[in-house]
């Protein structure tokens, strides 16, 4: 097969979560277990750390990956889903997994997915662990995809777990409270294994100190290692001064949105434990450089991505209520004459807690992803009209995208967000 035969095997053999949703989630490990198995169990062959959360992860994982990279780890990065090619979700050092070996893996594992019959996620979980043990990687950061307890990727020992923040999404699976949710997020909380906390909330605090205790877990809350973070918004990095130690003062972070202060005071938090429980020893120079070069060592994309400049156009994965919370705040530190959105989400989301956040003096350009999991734009556009949102429909986010440029001036805002796959569509 070549790649995109591949690729094509991979998306219509499996069920996909992305494209259909909740059938393609499997309600427990065991065919994970039984993949990882038949590959040697690979996944016990290198060190990680595992992230869970519902908002942040992604970038989380990202800015850890580049700082250990500059330290000089070998570094492999999980993640999910991918916005243009497959082969981001599986990352060393920056660079995608070869089509080669994705083609390769593909025709050894066939028989089991026969057998076993496994989701795509469960899949592609199993393909990062088999390439991070082949290449010998010194580490790996591998994100949860969905909930974590239990997520495809609950497989691993890590040498420290995270969980990001908890807020309300997906709740047809996680749970309708918060405590609830966070129950299911606890679930990567291992033995005798650290874990971060990155938001203190009144709501799910206990439920993480008590399955901590319970696996005699030590537990960190970010805010309470690093008590202060203060923070300078420039058009290209976001400066950052902490209060760990020297080494935090004066971090230049070039993904320069506001919403990143608390991933980075988490990413901080995680990086002083990490030096405290384990041999991984990271200078101050490679912290540094490590935030300076996100991008550039991970190839991140999408969290206030600027791809064009007169007029500027962002895009933003921002999907769920908190996610769009974040991005109304930042908008509110930008200078623009008018503001365009392209928006376009999923139809397991609550999408009148979102509609309710966005701003109602902005131009709208409402439209849906390629996959049928999308809410239907012609609902979209009735929802929003309840919310005094008005905007024409578009059933392509590339035509969005064209009708909004030639709108624009050249000091407008146009932002691309309410789902991942708007943006990877986008890009």
């Amino acid at each position: 097969m070549s790649y995109e035969e591949t690729l094509d095997y991979l998306y219509n053999k499996l069920p996909m979560f992305s494209r259909i949703g909740e059938a393609a989630i499997k309600k427990d490990l065991t065919n994970t277990i039984a993949l990882c198995e038949f590959l040697g169990n690979p996944q016990t062959k290198f060190k990680t750390i595992h992230i869970a959360g519902t908002n942040g992860k992604g970038s989380v994982a990202h800015m850890l990956a580049s700082v250990l990279q500059e330290a000089g780890y070998k570094t492999g990065l999980y993640t999910s889903p991918h916005l243009k090619d497959f082969r981001e979700r599986i990352k060393i050092n920056g660079k995608p997994c070869k089509e080669k070996f994705v083609i390769k893996f593909t025709e050894k594992i066939k028989p089991q997915i026969e057998i076993i019959q496994p989701s795509f996620f469960e899949i592609t979980v199993a393909m990062a662990f088999d390439y991070f043990a082949k290449k010998k990687v010194d580490i790996a950061i591998i994100e949860t995809g969905l909930g974590g307890r239990l997520d495809s990727t609950n497989v691993i020992t890590p040498v420290l777990s995270v969980i990001t923040n908890i807020s309300y999404d997906h709740q047809y699976l996680l749970g309708n409270t918060l405590a609830e949710i966070a129950a299911e997020k606890a679930g990567i909380i291992k033995a005798n294994t650290p874990v971060v906390i990155g938001r203190k909330n009144e709501e799910t605090d206990a439920v993480f100190i008590q399955k901590a205790k319970q696996e005699n877990a030590t537990l960190t809350f970010a805010e309470d290692l690093v008590k202060e973070v203060k923070t300078v918004n420039t058009p290209n990095f976001l400066i950052v001064d902490a209060n760990v130690n020297a080494k935090h003062q004066n971090i230049c972070c070039d993904l320069h949105s506001s919403y990143q202060t608390e991933n980075i005071k988490t990413v901080l938090a995680t990086l002083s434990l990490l030096e405290q429980h384990t041999l991984f020893k990271i200078k101050d120079k490679a912290l540094q450089l490590g935030f300076s070069n996100i991008k550039k060592n991970t190839q991140l994309q999408g969290r206030w991505q600027l791809l064009e400049k007169h007029p500027r156009v962002i895009a933003d994965v921002g999907h769920n209520e908190d996610g769009i919370h974040k991005i109304k705040e930042q908008l509110e530190l930008e200078k623009f004459e008018k503001l365009h959105i392209i928006f376009g989400a999923v139809k397991d989301k609550d999408i009148d807690k979102i509609l309710a956040l966005l701003p109602k003096d902005a131009i709208y350009y409402f439209t849906e992803p390629q996959l049928p999991r999308k809410l239907e734009v012609e609902i979209l556009q009735e929802k929003a009209k309840l919310h005094q949102l008005h905007g024409t429909i578009y059933h392509h986010p590339k035509d969005a995208l064209g009708v909004a440029k030639s709108n624009a001036s050249e000091n407008d805002l146009i932002l691309v967000t309410g789902s991942f796959f708007v943006v990877g569509e986008v890009l």
